[in-house]
Order: structure tokens, then sequence, then C-alpha cells
């Protein structure tokens, strides 16, 4: 009971600090889930990047609008003879009206079409790249500051259990019960840890502020609550490599982009052919005292000549542009595959290393130190070997965090080379 009343009060210290430590802001407690979801109601970066997919879907509506016909009106500007202008009624005058219609001949508009439908397939490419960059990012960082925040608290606890012996050592070095050595050995094992938690409050404050951006509100502390056990409970091995490289194949955006510039620069390819056809205009008009008849209505058909410009140049950058892209898609695919591999054997490392600790280590070394310093305190074991003691469950702890959060990473890593959350 003494040992669960210690690591309350431990607790309550710890956000206390927090809270002091960044004016004005409130503390609260988030899971990941929630986390993320506070993250994709507000984040700018995220709703700004919506826009673009708009606007590609905009850019369809207009390639599918057919071209306006175009209406000439031409008649008497002034009629010197009547001293009048736009003398529309004068019997004698000249007036001509026609009206032309572009046809866009080869299927150019299909063609249009089709790569403005792919526009905005690429930019729901790019928006869930953006989206997986940054859903990383989350998922890291809370993980990062889950773990400082259990290093801050395992230190903390420490604190308080040196404090109250600096305070005893203080009442009996003035009875001249105990040396000025060993008074002044507390006391400089006191600013040691104090001085390594603002080290660690200092990394916490960091990966905080990265978590407010994400999450838009920089007047909240968010502690992130999780599962301490959650590194044991997420085993890569039973993801085999090749179910990862193929989630890879279907989930990542980046290899769906590189695949649509290749689509994109094909469908451009086609559209550049289609352009050395002419486009067709056709037209009627009606002229009035211009011919051997006072009203004359006639047809007109024009096209270009395509003697000299067959758009060749183009035809020959969009057929290069295809070769380009198939190049850099096939890259990306090799990249994506080894980052995939590499994230794998990373999570596999950190997992055996972590598996070979026993769970149970972390409490019984809390409960360990509560009984050292109750033993240091009655004088059971000597100061040296409780210096000693406090330094090596320092350095457990913090590697214990270390490595679990390491875990951690390396299974976000490995969930962000599939492009999906596979491991959680």
């Amino acid at each position: 009971m003494k040992l669960l009343s210690y690591k309350r009060i431990g607790l309550l210290t710890v956000c206390v600090c927090l809270i002091g430590s960044i004016y004005a802001q409130d503390t609260t407690k988030v899971t990941l889930p929630q986390a993320e979801q506070i993250f994709l109601d507000k984040n700018l970066s995220l709703l700004a990047e919506k826009y673009n997919i708009d606007i590609a879907k905009a850019q369809v509506i207009q390639a599918k609008i057919y071209p306006n016909p175009n209406l000439v009106y031409t008649g008497t500007v002034y009629n010197p003879e009547k001293n009048k202008f736009l003398d529309i009624g004068n019997k004698t005058g000249e007036y001509t009206l026609g009206v032309q219609q572009l046809i866009l001949l080869a299927g150019k508009r299909n063609k249009q079409i089709k790569m403005a439908e792919t526009g905005v397939a690429m930019s729901e490419n790019e928006f869930s790249e953006l989206l997986r960059s940054l859903q990383f990012t989350l998922r890291t960082d809370f993980y990062s500051a889950h773990f400082l925040y259990n290093s801050i608290n395992a230190y903390q606890q420490q604190i308080e259990s040196v404090e109250r012996l600096n305070s005893v050592f203080e009442q009996l070095l003035q009875k001249g019960t105990v040396t000025l050595k060993d008074a002044v050995r507390i006391k400089s094992l006191l600013y040691s840890l104090q001085s390594e938690k603002t080290l660690l409050q200092n990394q916490f404050n960091d990966v905080q502020a990265e978590l407010q951006q994400l999450l838009q509100d920089n007047k909240t502390v968010y502690l992130p609550i999780a599962d301490d056990n959650i590194s044991l409970k997420i085993n890569p091995i039973n993801f085999p490599l090749q179910t990862l490289l193929d989630t890879a194949y279907n989930y990542r955006s980046d290899l769906k982009l590189a695949n649509n510039s290749v689509l994109f620069n094909r469908q451009n390819y086609t559209y550049q052919k289609a352009l050395a056809t002419p486009d067709l205009t056709v037209g009627a008009s009606y002229d009035r005292r211009a011919s051997y008849v006072e009203k004359v209505t006639m047809f007109s058909v024009a096209m270009d000549l395509p003697f000299f410009n067959k758009n060749q140049g183009n035809i020959k950058a969009a057929k290069i542009s295809i070769d380009q892209t198939k190049v850099l898609a096939e890259k990306q695919k090799q990249q994506v595959e080894s980052e995939v591999q590499h994230a794998y054997l990373n999570a596999l490392n950190t997992y055996k290393m972590l598996k070979g600790m026993d769970p149970s280590f972390q409490s019984q070394f809390a409960e360990l130190l509560h009984n050292v310093t109750i033993n240091f305190e009655k004088r059971n074991i000597n100061l040296l070997d409780f210096t000693d003691f406090i330094d090596s469950y320092k350095q457990n702890i913090l590697q214990l965090n270390q490595l679990q959060n390491q875990q951690m990473q390396a299974v976000e890593n490995l969930n962000y080379a599939c492009g999906k959350i596979v491991l959680y």
C-alpha cells in the first residue's frame, strides 16, 4: 500500500511539474485513437491538401465542357448620308450575321477527360502520402512522449525519496551524528537526479510541441496514455515479410503516385498525337446586300492544313516522359521493398531484445528501491551501496523505457513502410 501511495504521489507531482513548466496550458490525457481523431479533424495541412482534390475534380468538369459557339455580326457603324450611328434600318447598307462551332477531332475531348481524371487520382495520392507522413509523426511522437513521461515519473519517485533523505541528513548533520561528506553526497545525488530529470523534461517538451502542432492546439499539454506492455504484444514474426511487401504494393501512396504518373504521361502522349490532327470549324452565315442577290445564306467549313506543324516536338517529349516516369516508378518500387525489409528486420531485432527482459522487472525494481531506501534510513546498508543502487535503478529504468520506445518506433516505421497500420 505504501508503494502504491508513493506511485500516486509521484504521478501527481509529475503532472504538477508538467503543468507548471508550461504556463496557461491545460493538461489532457489522450489515447492514440483519440489523438488520431483530433488530428484528422483539425490538422490544417490535411485540410488544405483536401482542396487540391476538389480543384482536380473541377478540372474534370472543365474537360467535359464543349467549346462555345462563335457569333459574328457585321453592320454599319455610321451612315454619313443620314448622319446617324448604327443605322440598322438603312435599306441600302450591308449586314452580315454568322455563327461558328469548333469540333474537336481525334477524340481530344475524351483524352482530356481521362487526363483530368488521372489528375484527380494523383491529387488523392498526394493527400494520402501527406496523411501517411503526418500520421507516422503523430504515432511516433505519441509513444516517445509516453515513455519519456514514464521515465520522468520514475525519476520523480527517486527524487522524492532522496529529498526525504536529504532533509533527514541535514537535521542529523546539525546534531553531529553524520559526517559532512555523507550529507554532501546525498545532496549531490539529489541535484544530479533533478538535473537529469530536467533534461528528460526538455525532451518531453520538444515532443509535446510537435504533438501540439499536429493537433493544432498549443494551449494543451497532451499526456499520452498507452499500455506499458504494448511493445511486447506486437510480435513482428507473426507477419510474413511477403505479406508486408504485398501490403506495401497495394497501399503505398507514393508508389501509386509514381504509377499514376506513368499513366498520365501515356495519356498525354496519345493526346499530343491527337493534337496533330487539325480541328474542324463549321459555320453558317447570313449576308444582306453583299452578293448577286439581296439576301444570301451560306455554309462554311474550316480546317488548318498540317503541312508544317504536326506537333512533332510535343509528341517526342511526351514519349520520353513515359520512359522517364517508368524508370522512376521502378526506382520507387525498389525503394518501397528496401524500406519494408529494413523496417521489418529492425522490428524483429528490437522485439527479440525486449522479449528477453522480464516484464515484471520494472515493478520489482521499484519495490526494491522503496525497501532499499527504508533500509538505508535504518542504517542497515551504507551510503555507498545506496547510491550505487540508485544509479543502477536509474539506468535500468531508463534503458527499459528507451528499449520499449525503440520497439514501438520500429513497429511504426514498419507500418509507415507498409503504407497501412498493419501492426497494432
